[in-house]
């Protein structure tokens, strides 16, 4: 697959997924960035799973601040990494609280600024509170992009930088959410569904493992 082909790949992918949007659970937009900077290296189900008691305690900033960092290791020890997670709850609620006044910042550059939150988290925020024309390249996506041969790249940092001269901001809106659920229940890591794959007579992963 080449670039010519990514508009039709973009509208196929929207057909496959016409209600797509994060599985993530939240009911304000700082639970959702809490949730999005937990769930690195971990799944949307695990994250959920701990939410759903501990955002019964953490509905905004102010909560997060007033709260030691042990008991947020108390309630998120199940999730990888918990340990420098809380840290980085206990920080960025600090943060909000104190220089935002419990709100949001919905720039990049800023979102960037809190602790445990990275490019990746910034957009996949954004794209979602704000409809912002921003693919946040996590593991699905990469190995989306690369296995269709969109793109060849090494780390999703690496592909991040490129599909910005691929696709437009229209695709971009558009293609989030239903190319993290397409490598998330399709081409996924391990025996990916290629005999029922609409991509694959355009697939260079297919085309070359046969399966």
């Amino acid at each position: 697959m080449n670039k010519k082909d990514i508009p039709i790949f973009a509208q196929k992918l929207n057909e496959m997924f016409p209600d797509a949007k994060t599985e993530l659970y939240y009911t304000n937009e700082f639970q959702l960035l809490i949730a999005i900077l937990m769930s690195a290296q971990a799944t949307d189900k695990q994250v959920n799973i701990v939410n759903r008691n501990f955002f019964k305690f953490l509905k905004e900033p102010n909560d997060g601040a007033k709260m030691e960092v042990d008991y947020i290791k108390d309630f998120i020890n199940s999730i990888s990494f918990y340990n420098n997670k809380a840290e980085n709850i206990k920080k960025t609620s600090v943060i909000l609280s104190e220089k935002y006044n419990n709100k949001i910042p919905k720039t990049i550059n800023e979102l960037v600024t809190l602790p445990g939150v990275g490019i990746k988290t910034a957009k996949v925020f954004l794209a979602v509170v704000e409809d912002a024309p921003y693919i946040g390249v996590d593991t699905h996506v990469h190995r989306v992009l690369n296995r269709l041969g969109i793109v060849k790249t090494k780390t999703p940092l690496e592909t991040d930088k490129k599909i910005s001269s691929g696709f437009t901001k229209d695709n971009h809106a558009m293609l989030h959410n239903t190319l993290v659920l397409f490598g998330r229940y399709h081409c996924i890591a391990r025996k990916p569904k290629c005999e029922t794959c609409p991509f694959s007579g355009k697939c260079n992963f297919f085309k070359k493992n046969k399966i």
